[in-house]
């Protein structure tokens, strides 16, 4: 059994996750920020929406929710502790928890920093991670609501998962990502290689998502910090790059 993983690009910069079990035939959405392009893409694939899994509570991951819940009857699962903050949600999870979409199985994880609750569904047998704003091709979430502590032990983790997992952030940031990453290790050779293909891929308008665990390992300055204190250095300086 195989994911279907299709990537549905809107608003600015955000990408949208549509992931289909060929067995079920059910359908989820990640972090859906608007409807409507979401349920073409649906359509023209012939899926039906069952379910959207949310990240965190940010509008621009939240924002279709409801419209695509009328549309379709799904089931919204997402983090506990933003409950509060997520109106639309059913089903609430939190680090351990092991959610379905039909034969294929999510464990949730727990990843605080750029919101108090971001959680992250990884599929260990799809090789596959869905992380919202924790990580990203060669940089990490802005630390909204937590700190470079939490987002240290975020990107260990994250960095212990097998280096061929997929990792499917929600923004096309890797050319931006990159500028500083090059910055912060100028003598970097795979950083360098990596860097010429995403801005050969951007002249062409091509995404340079999803990324992999191994390559993030080899080029994410924030994912190959060495403690909490360069973490933060170097959060601090992309913040001003």
């Amino acid at each position: 059994m195989t994911l279907e993983i299709v990537r549905i690009p809107v608003l600015t910069d955000n990408y949208i996750w549509l992931v289909h079990e060929p067995v079920s035939r059910e359908t989820m959405v990640v972090d859906p920020a608007v409807a409507a392009p979401v349920l073409a893409e649906a359509d023209k694939r012939g899926w039906r929406i069952t379910d959207i899994w949310n990240t965190h509570w940010h509008p621009d991951h939240t924002g279709g929710n409801a419209e695509l819940k009328a549309a379709t009857g799904c089931l919204i699962t997402g983090p506990r502790a933003e409950r509060a903050r997520i109106m639309t949600l059913d089903r609430l999870v939190f680090e351990g928890d092991v959610v379905t979409l039909g034969a294929a199985h999510a464990t949730v994880m727990d990843v605080p920093a750029h919101t108090a609750g971001h959680i992250a569904y990884h599929f260990a047998s799809e090789h596959a991670v869905f992380v919202g704003d924790t990580l990203f091709a060669m940089g990490c979430g802005r630390l909204f609501e937590g700190t470079p502590a939490q987002m240290f032990i975020n990107m260990q983790r994250l960095g212990a998962l097998p280096p061929e997992t997929q990792v499917y952030c929600a923004h096309e940031y890797t050319q931006s990502n990159g500028r500083y990453a090059l910055h912060a290790e100028p003598d970097n050779a795979a950083l360098i290689s990596r860097m010429a293909e995403v801005d050969l891929k951007r002249a062409r308008g091509e995404p340079t998502v999803p990324t992999n665990i191994g390559l993030e390992l080899a080029t994410n300055p924030f994912m190959r910090a060495t403690s909490v204190e360069e973490l933060a250095a170097r959060r601090a300086a992309k913040d001003s790059f």
